[in-house]
This record gives structure tokens, C-alpha cells and sequence, in this order.
């Protein structure tokens, strides 16, 4: 088969995998392509955690059409017992003549492995087919198991003169619906949101996906003393659960009234968005979005927990030397200890701006 039909098949995995977009956690997307005499006989996506992978769906489909086929998957199978046995042996005793594989698996329990047991058992193997968009989509699943804490994009809207709310503290809306959706569209990709207690006091926001997914992210709230409103959206928990960190000694009334509508309230010796990291990475997240204020989001990068910028610029001037902005105090006193944005990506939506980027040094 030619590079550029391995290309396509691949390319067709990760479109299978992203079909789970925002459920995997703590596993990653996996798509997988079964092709035989240049016909797809099977194909499947890994859907969520404890269901089986997206070989053995493949597998399944293809049938007996598997015996000498070639096998298309995004990550490198599997080779170990999990709550799922090892893909690695499916893909033996079904008989496939050739494994294309877009990544290795940065897990220890794989790490090459799996390739290593397709070969002992003859299958040819090919590794690193479109490998650059298989490691984009698995960004957060290789940060977790590299760095043992969740994946953290900042999230923002700012004029262009880089304010994200007026003198005020009004910002509905900086930027237009078609950023709106795409921040929507954001958030069906996460599996937590965090903002701190001015954000639900000034915003009252939902942090919800409106409608785009079924999923919705854990809602996620850092506040010191609880001060609070009694009533939020955020209180709201049929539709999306949400999780409240504060500090040991908190007010226990406020506690005491979350509580009783349905909101979790976990008590930290010390709030830190690094301690909450810790907290999402135990609960098995692999994607956090940070839609915090400025103050909130100073810290969370200063404690490495943001690996990548959303900015959205709006072609707006608000002015005011007071009003808010996207970050708030690094530190940092001189433009060339500024922290430069690596692998940036511009694109326009209507009349605003988005660019993304990551961190130089810290993704």
C-alpha cells in the first residue's frame, strides 16, 4: 500500500477517535482501521474508560476478512491487563499481516512493548504514519502520564487593548457568537473547568457546552473564605456536577448550603491551582480549562499548570487603566523575561482573532 493511502487510513483513525472526544479520561482517543485488498472491513473508536479499545471493536466488525489485513491505529495497542485484556494478543490471534501505528505509547506499561510483541509473533510494523497529528490529539493523555498532572489551557476574551471586562467589572460580551461557540466547542473537549470566586460572583456563568455535547465538564470553583452566593447557576448540579475547593476553616454555613444542593466541597490545606491539579489528576482528568480571571491565572501558570493559550481578541478599545486584564503579576520586569509562545496558530472567527499557542517551556 502506498505512504499516501497509509496516510488517509490514518487520518481516518483519528477522525474515529475524536467521535470520543471529552469521555476517554484517564485513557486516550484511539481509532483503529482494519483494510483489506485496499477496502476498510473494520473499523471502532475506544469510547470511554473500561470499555474495551478500539482494536477489539475493529476486530469485531472485520471478522474473519482480519486474517491477513492490515490494522490502522492512531497509538500504539496495548500490551498489558488493564480493566480490558491486551490488544497486542487480539491483533496476533486474528491473523493481521501488518500493524500501522501513528504513536508510540508514552506509558511505562507500553512504552514500545506492544510493538515489540507484533513483531515477535512476524506481523511487519510501521511507526510514525502522520505521528505529529496523533501526539496533538493525545497532547493531554502524554502530559498526564509524563508529568502526572492534567493538561491546562487558558481560556480568554480580551479587547485589543488587551482588557477582558470594563472599569466596572462588566464583560457581556467582549467577543461575538461565533467565539462564543468555538469556546463551546472548547469545552466539549475538557473534562474540567476552573474559575475562582469572582468569576461565579461577577459572571454567574453555567459552564456548560450549550447543547454541543453530552458531556459536560466538572465545574470546578477555587474560593479561600467561601464568599459566595447562596444561589448560582453553578448550584445547579442536575445538569452538570460541580466541584468547590476552599481552604480548611471555611465558612461552614456556605459549605453546609452547597452541600445540600448537591455541590462537592473539598477542603485544602492550601488552595493552589497546583494542589487542585493534584486533586483533577487523582479523580483521572486528562484536560482542565482555565476560564479564571486575571489574578487566578498568574498563579496557575507560575505554578506550570497551563500548558497552552486560547486568546481570543476582539477588535474592541474599552480603555480604563483599571479594568481588567487576562493575567495578572508574574514577576516579570523586563520584555525579554516575557514567556514566549511556541507552535502558534492564528485564524480569524467573523471579526475577532483566536490565537493559540503554548507555553515556551512548559508544554
Amino acid at each position: 500500500m502506498s505512504a499516501a493511502f497509509d496516510r488517509a487510513m490514518m487520518q481516518r483513525c483519528l477522525e474515529l477517535a475524536r467521535t470520543a472526544i471529552g469521555r476517554t479520561a484517564p485513557n486516550p482517543m484511539v481509532g483503529c482501521v482494519i483494510v483489506a485488498d485496499e477496502e476498510i472491513v473494520g473499523e471502532g473508536f475506544h469510547p470511554k474508560a473500561g470499555e474495551p479499545h478500539a482494536e477489539v471493536f475493529a476486530l469485531r466488525q472485520a471478522g474473519a476478512r482480519s486474517q491477513g489485513a492490515t490494522l490502522y491505529v492512531n497509538l500504539e495497542p496495548c500490551n498489558h491487563h488493564g480493566r480490558t485484556p491486551p490488544c497486542s494478543e487480539a491483533v496476533v490471534e486474528a491473523g493481521i499481516r501488518r500493524v500501522v501505528v501513528g504513536m508510540v505509547d508514552p506509558n511505562p506499561k507500553v512504552a514500545g512493548s506492544g510493538i515489540a510483541t507484533l513483531k515477535q509473533a512476524g506481523i511487519e510494523v510501521s511507526v510514525g504514519v502522520e505521528e505529529a497529528d496523533c501526539q496533538t490529539l493525545n497532547e493531554a493523555f502524554v502530559h498526564r502520564i509524563l508529568r502526572h498532572r492534567p493538561f491546562g489551557i487558558l481560556k480568554y476574551a480580551m479587547t485589543l487593548d488587551g482588557k477582558i471586562a470594563a472599569t466596572s467589572g462588566h464583560s457581556s460580551w467582549v467577543t461575538g457568537e461565533a467565539s462564543r461557540h468555538r469556546v463551546h466547542q472548547l469545552r466539549t473537549m475538557c473534562d474540567a473547568i476552573v474559575i475562582g470566586g469572582n468569576t461565579v460572583r461577577n459572571d454567574n456563568p453555567q459552564l456548560t457546552t450549550h447543547g454541543l455535547s453530552q458531556h459536560q465538564p466538572l465545574r470546578v470553583v477555587m474560593s479561600r473564605t467561601l464568599n459566595l452566593p447562596l444561589k448560582a447557576n453553578l448550584w445547579n448540579t442536575e445538569s452538570a456536577s460541580t466541584i468547590v475547593f476552599t481552604q480548611l476553616n471555611a465558612d461552614q454555613a456556605v459549605q453546609t448550603n452547597l452541600i445540600q444542593q448537591g455541590v462537592e466541597v473539598v477542603n485544602l490545606e492550601e488552595l493552589t491551582p497546583d494542589a487542585v491539579m493534584m486533586q483533577l489528576y487523582d479523580r483521572g482528568l486528562n484536560t482542565v480549562l482555565w476560564e479564571c480571571g486575571g489574578i487566578l491565572a498568574a498563579q496557575a501558570i507560575a505554578q506550570g499548570c497551563v500548558q497552552k493559550i486560547w486568546a481570543f481578541v476582539a477588535p474592541k478599545i474599552i480603555g480604563g487603566s483599571d479594568a481588567p486584564t487576562p493575567i495578572g503579576n508574574l514577576g516579570l520586569e523586563k520584555m525579554t523575561d516575557a514567556i514566549q509562545l511556541v507552535r502558534v496558530r492564528w485564524q480569524t472567527i467573523e471579526s475577532d482573532l483566536l490565537i493559540e499557542g503554548y507555553l515556551g517551556g512548559n508544554g
